[in-house]
């Protein structure tokens, strides 16, 4: 199937109020193919749910960013799991843990974590990944978890160190990679984007955040999806259409509540 797939953007926010159909538009005409919309506070989900039930070709999942884990340390796993039930969920998140801002005390962001994995086991839905400068303790809950019963996972927005992908993809969870892997000092990056296998590859945008090269600094889209693309298919020596193939196919795996017929379904999407 040769669309991309965002598979992690923010449509609900509002930086998007003036122009979010026109964005869609715009990023169907580039060759992408289907949206998920990401939930960063279970009390706002009917706002990403919304979004999705507006458009066939975007999905949405439920969770509580760490940003927010201490306003929402009262989120119940029920509560996640009443949400869940939506057939436009296809993942639980994102959460997990920031270290770079510590908006939450790191206890209570660890609690959060673990209660959507614990969602992500009984759904069997993908659990989305925010790991920034907690590498060790994301690595240390994420096995400790698995072996109590397996979860599926994507480490979204992947820029930390090598080595947590590794253990990640030991584990059997995805990598994805955002406009981060376009910016010039994203040597290592690249080279991480290059070595990994193709089954466990993703890319998205972070809309509005992280816009990749050219246009780096600006509002993001989820059509610079493309550009990400671009740029990974160069290091792994293929074509950006067998990229957007492979992607895909994984996009459609992870998140398998997300018809393959939704993708490229609405007019105006482009095949690459």
């Amino acid at each position: 199937m040769a669309h991309l797939i965002d598979s992690h953007c923010h449509l609900d926010f509002p930086d998007f109020d003036a122009d979010r159909d026109e964005m869609l538009s715009r990023a169907r005409a580039r060759g992408i193919g289907g949206f998920i919309t990401i939930n960063t506070r279970v009390r706002r989900f009917a706002a990403v749910q919304a979004i999705a039930a507006a458009h066939p070709d975007v999905f949405c999942t439920v969770g509580t960013h760490p940003h927010n884990a201490a306003e929402e340390a009262d989120v119940s796993l029920e509560d996640i799991l009443e949400a869940a039930r939506d057939p436009q969920v296809v993942g639980i998140g994102e959460a997990g843990l920031d270290y770079h801002y510590d908006r939450a005390p790191r206890d209570v962001q660890e609690a959060v974590f673990r209660t959507h994995i614990e969602a992500a086991r009984r759904t069997g839905l993908p659990l989305v990944i925010h790991s920034r400068e907690a590498e060790e303790d994301t690595a240390r809950i994420l096995e400790d978890e698995m072996g109590k019963g397996a979860f599926t996972a994507v480490l979204h927005c992947f820029s930390s160190r090598p080595e947590l992908a590794w253990r990640g993809v030991e584990i059997g969870l995805f990598v994805s990679f955002s406009g981060i892997v376009t910016f010039k000092k994203s040597d290592e990056l690249r080279e991480l984007a290059k070595a990994l296998p193709e089954d466990r590859l993703l890319v998205e945008t972070d809309a509005p955040y992280l816009a990749p090269v050219p246009n780096r600094g600006r509002r993001n889209e989820p059509g610079y999806v493309r550009d990400t693309a671009e740029v990974i298919a160069e290091v792994r020596g293929v074509a950006l259409r067998e990229l957007a193939e492979v992607t895909t196919r994984n996009a459609l795996g992870l998140f398998s509540r997300m018809p393959v017929q939704a993708v490229g379904s609405v007019s105006g999407a482009v095949e690459i």
